[in-house]
């Protein structure tokens, strides 16, 4: 059925967009990375003038290499391959490698059902097979572990095919969800990836994030895409996180509480029950203040 779908060699679009879903930039630093490494060009591209606040998505100004300075305006851009490409070792490999499309953008603030209807549209006009989402959120998940990813589809088949959940989530959704739902009614088969990024560092890129998402991507599509910098980024950053701790005292052992969680759920004899009396403890202890998001821990996103 993966096949049948076009999730194993057959035309995928795989969706990023700036803002609401991309915690520590690591949905659209995963699609950057897919471009960086595939021959793409613009296929299509939406008005920004119908979709974007300016107010709160400001263009931005840049010198080029002519020395003129020049305006670029928020947008969603829809690549696909070049009519030629090249090959080479440092680019995206694997089935279908030829076929993959990226839709990247900044995320709009209006007329929402229009725009996903605009992409639907060219999603459909580029005869994509499947649309993969790729988001990221803020979640308590120690830095110092494997990031977790998520993945779910509303597709039923997809879901039986690749052994994988449907979202319970309920409440409050970004243009991903608007996309998929509109996706899967005109047709087209959808999945989502989502990373946990670690709360506590929540201002800077995750590029380890942005890993975890990339190997997700290739055990699912059977791609394969060259890593560049990205490995050591991962280990940079997580040396600056483990520095930061190392001179907070309650930020180290909120980290340790992260980490003892974390391993109790990966451990192989660990029961559910067990699991779950785990995160009871993690709760209480949540509950006491010590892990509390408006208690005594600056390091913490507030609301």
């Amino acid at each position: 059925m993966a096949d049948e779908h076009g999730i194993n060699g057959g035309r995928i679009l795989v969706v990023a967009f700036e803002g609401w879903n991309d915690a520590g930039e690591a949905a659209s630093g995963a699609a950057q990375a897919l471009i960086d490494h595939l021959d793409l060009v613009e296929i299509g591209a939406v008005d920004p003038e119908l979709y974007y606040d300016y107010q709160f998505t400001r263009p931005t100004v840049a010198m080029g290499d002519d020395g003129v300075r020049r305006l670029t305006w928020p947008g969603a851009r829809l690549l696909g391959p070049a009519p030629q490409q090249f090959a080479g070792d440092d680019r995206v490999t694997g089935p279908g490698a030829e076929q993959v499309h990226v839709l990247i953008g900044a995320e709009p603030a209006r007329t929402w059902k229009g725009f996903a209807s605009e992409i639907v549209d060219g999603a459909l006009s580029a005869g994509i097979e499947v649309v993969i989402f790729l988001g990221a959120m803020l979640a308590d998940a120690p830095h110092t572990r494997p990031l977790s990813v998520f993945v779910s589809s509303d597709n039923a088949e997809v879901r039986d095919e690749l052994g994988i959940d449907r979202s319970s989530y309920e409440g409050p959704v970004g243009i991903l969800s608007v996309l998929s739902d509109a996706s899967e009614r005109a047709g087209i088969p959808t999945l989502s990836l989502w990373a946990s990024v670690p709360h506590y560092v929540h201002n800077s890129p995750s590029p380890k994030a942005v890993l975890a998402l990339l190997s997700k991507l290739e055990d699912i599509t059977g791609l394969s895409v060259p890593r560049g910098s990205l490995e050591s980024d991962a280990a940079a950053w997580e040396a600056g996180v483990d520095a930061l701790a190392a001179d907070d005292e309650d930020m180290a052992a909120y980290i340790e509480q992260l980490e003892q969680a974390r391993d109790t759920v990966d451990s192989p004899e660990a029961s559910g029950e067990a699991i779950a009396q785990e995160f009871e403890k993690y709760l209480r202890r949540r509950g006491d203040g010590r892990g509390d998001p408006r208690g005594e821990e600056p390091w913490r996103p507030r609301d």
